[in-house]
């Protein structure tokens, strides 16, 4: 398999964190004009101004840092500034690692409930079980904090303690456990075997996708022989993006040969293109790729790389769009720049942005009833300010991301099933690699 220097897209999404990391740090910069320093001598008088006379003292740091936003937002959705925290939970994001008690968790009646420990890490060793409730958090009530302000009070520093308040059924009295924060590791693929056919889900392109996909493959072939494994899912919905280059590694997994991914920035001599190596994880198994509205960035990437070569058939509905290249330039200690500075291009020279991957066979999702109404299709193109596709149409980029928590629910992996399974038949199944549409 191949391997390059980190590269990362940001998976932009329905309001998901962005991630990225280095891609080109040392970008020339060409010295402004004259006209544009007497601008920005503008913006240092109303800087003053508002310093000296606003009605209250303002926060001079907070002042800059929305000011350099501004500027940003007013490229594309993409491009962006993140002070020194943004930037280290970026970090914390891709490298696919935190500082933890390791357990899965949502939010019920105010309250944090468990999902489920993750195996061997400090709260499944502490006895946390599944359907515990957590009311306190070092002392702290639960109840008004939202879920991402519980999670980060149970994230820290390694080797640090922190106590947790418990509730569970069948206890006559609140149970309090004492957890030293360990290194938890981010499962970035889940797997099962679905009878006769392994099924991937690749959660997100953190550092670990990879090596986490390459070992998903190596249990589902050791629980089903290969005369009697009829194939593979390869399930990209609500996928956000991540690492480009595990987008590449992914797609060369299941990739005998071929461009995977071009990207191009604004200089054309910056065109840079990855190619595939020699060696198929899956031994040339039938493969299908699910995506939907979620699946944005890395994740097209994949998808649009497996659907040009003729590897696979896509099917879902219309992915999110967005086939932008950012740029992190760290600030020193400030933080650091997120700027877009290229496109990517799938194998037949086709650019995503805008547009998405079209799948070769639509199937669509049907939202249960208590959600009907309530989500609606999302989309690149639907974004303010987004940078325009060059392919780009009215019809536009997205569709409605939603996927069923139960599978037999699933009718999207279901008809992959059954078409893996000769159950049903469709034209586009399997794809004919000697038809792939590559770039002249």
């Amino acid at each position: 398999m191949i391997r390059r220097a980190s590269l990362m897209l940001v998976g932009a999404l329905m309001g998901a964190t962005a991630m990225s990391v280095l891609y080109s740090a040392g970008i020339p910069a060409e010295a402004a004009g004259t006209s544009t320093y007497k601008e920005l001598s503008i913006f240092g008088d109303v800087f003053e101004r508002i310093r000296a006379q606003y009605v209250t003292p303002p926060d001079e740091e907070k002042l800059v840092e929305n000011a350099i936003n501004g500027m940003l937002s007013s490229l594309d959705p993409h491009s962006s500034y993140m002070n020194a925290k943004d930037a280290a939970d970026m970090q914390t994001q891709t490298k696919g690692e935190f500082g933890g008690i390791g357990i899965e968790v949502t939010m019920e009646d105010e309250l944090v409930k468990v999902i489920t420990p993750i195996d061997d890490t400090p709260g499944a060793r502490a006895g946390i079980l599944a359907g515990d409730f957590i009311s306190e958090i070092n002392g702290e009530a639960v109840r008004g904090l939202q879920l991402p302000a519980a999670v980060e009070k149970m994230r820290g520093a390694v080797n640090t303690p922190i106590k947790l308040t418990i509730l569970r059924k069948g206890a006559d009295k609140p149970i309090e456990i004492t957890v030293v924060r360990e290194i938890i590791p981010i499962r970035a693929v889940k797997s099962r075997v679905e009878g006769d056919v392994g099924y991937l889900r690749v959660i997100s392109f953190t550092e670990k996708t990879y090596d986490d996909l390459e070992a998903a493959i190596v249990k589902i072939k050791k629980e089903v022989p290969a005369d009697k494994l009829k194939g593979y899912v390869l399930d990209l919905r609500l996928n956000p993006g991540g690492l480009l280059d595990q987008a590449i590694y992914v797609s060369d997994a299941f990739l005998e040969r071929g461009e995977v991914v071009s990207t191009r920035s604004r200089d054309p001599e910056d065109t840079r293109r990855f190619n595939a190596s020699a060696g198929d994880l899956t031994d040339g198994k039938p493969l299908i790729v699910l995506v939907n509205g979620g699946s944005a960035s890395a994740s097209e990437i994949v998808a649009g790389a497996l659907q040009d070569l003729r590897r696979a058939t896509v099917l879902g509905t219309r992915s999110f769009g967005k086939g932008s290249v950012q740029t992190i330039i760290p600030m020193g200690e400030k933080g650091a720049l997120r700027l877009t500075t290229a496109l990517y291009y799938t194998p037949s020279g086709k650019s995503i942005q805008g547009t998405g991957i079209r799948p070769d066979i639509i199937v669509e999702q049907p939202l249960p009833e208590e959600l009907q109404g309530r989500v609606r299709a999302e989309g690149e193109s639907a974004l303010p300010g987004h940078i325009q596709g060059q392919s780009e149409t009215d019809e536009g980029s997205g569709s409605v991301a939603y996927v069923p928590p139960e599978a037999k629910d699933d009718i999207q992996l279901n008809q992959a099933l059954d078409l893996l399974r000769g159950v049903k038949t469709d034209p586009a199944f399997p794809p004919n690699p000697d038809k792939a549409v590559v770039e002249k």
